[in-house]
Order: C-alpha cells, then structure tokens, then sequence
C-alpha cells in the first residue's frame, strides 16, 4: 500500500513539472517576444490557398525581398518608439506549403476555439519546413487568385503559438495590401490588440 502512494505522488509531481515547464517556455517565450531586444525572426510560408496557376506563378515569384517594407515599417517605427536595436523584424521566406492551415470556427464558442487552437498549433508543427533557425513567428501566408476571389476570410495572429494565418491576394499590385495584413497579423501574435 505504501508503494502505491509513493508512485502517485511521483507521478504527481512528474505531472507538476511538465506544467511547470510548459507555463515557464510560455512566460519567456512571451517575455522575449515583446522585450524588443534582439531581432525577431519572422517566417513566411507561402501557400497556394486556391490551387490555382495564377497563384502558383505569383508565388513561385516571391524572395525575401517581397517583404522588405515589412522590415522598413518595423525598423521606422522601431526607431520612432526608440526600442534600441535597428532592425527589430527579419523577415525570411521559406518554401511553399502545399496544405492548407485548418478554418477556425465560425460560432466562436470557447471550446471550439482552444480546439481549433490546439489543431492550429499541430498543424503548423508539422508544417514548419523553413531551412534556417527555428522562426520566433511563423506565418502562413494563403494567397488567392483576385480575379476569383474579390473578398477573403479574416487573417488572424496567435499569441500562443506565434503563428499567424494571412489570406492575401496572388497580385504584384496588391503586394503592399498584403504586406499591411502580415504586420498587422505578426503584430497580435506578439501580444497587440484592435483596440
């Protein structure tokens, strides 16, 4: 009997320190993401989100460079709210991601939020193909034909988790528009709110 209480209480506090270990990642991971005191990797991977040619020859398309006014914004303001360091964002590319991220719920309800967060956060494990250091932020980036698609689904940025879903437009002329979406998306991921 006295051997049975001695493995749940071990069990017990194996349980306790893999909480303990998850909450600490979480608070230095948030921590370091919004402490502003070292470039924070960004990652897009883009995606063919309506598997079209047209989509597929924009996003064939795409270097590093594409994002540069990203890394100006950052790097303006940056140096506006005076953070210290000159270029806070490093915005790097990774190869195309052939599935799609899966749809958050439409009702909202808590419950299906947190599990769609938990299949959101799977999904982009085991989506993560970038060839470089693991990425703080990690975007996914869907883009669609415009001459198909005139209205998209609403982007989002995950705080927990650092991931951020873009839908975006499949056009030269739109670039700067998407661009807007993935600051504006990278930024709920490190903590900013619409309000």
């Amino acid at each position: 009997m006295a051997s049975q209480g001695f493995f749940y209480k071990l069990r017990l506090l194996a349980l306790l320190l893999v909480l303990f270990a998850v909450a600490m990642s979480t608070w230095l991971t948030r921590l370091r993401t919004t402490a502003w005191d070292q470039p924070l990797w960004v990652v897009v991977y883009p995606i063919n989100g309506d598997r079209s040619s047209a989509t597929q020859r924009y996003i064939d398309g795409l270097t590093e460079d594409s994002f540069d006014a990203i890394e100006q914004f950052f790097e303006r303001e940056g140096a506006r709210y005076g953070i210290g360091i000159s270029d806070p964002v490093a915005m790097k590319l990774s190869a195309q991601v052939n599935d799609l991220p899966p749809h958050p719920p439409h009702n909202g309800q808590p419950l299906a939020v947190a599990w769609w967060s938990l299949k959101m956060r799977y999904w982009a494990w085991r989506h993560d193909n970038f060839d470089g250091p693991t990425p703080d932020v990690r975007m996914y980036v869907v883009y669609h034909d415009p001459r198909t698609h005139q209205r998209l689904q609403h982007s989002l940025g995950l705080q927990k988790g650092l991931i951020g879903v873009v839908n975006a437009f499949a056009s030269t002329a739109l670039a700067g528009r998407n661009n807007v979406v993935i600051a504006h998306e990278f930024l709920h991921t490190v903590g900013a709110t619409d309000k």
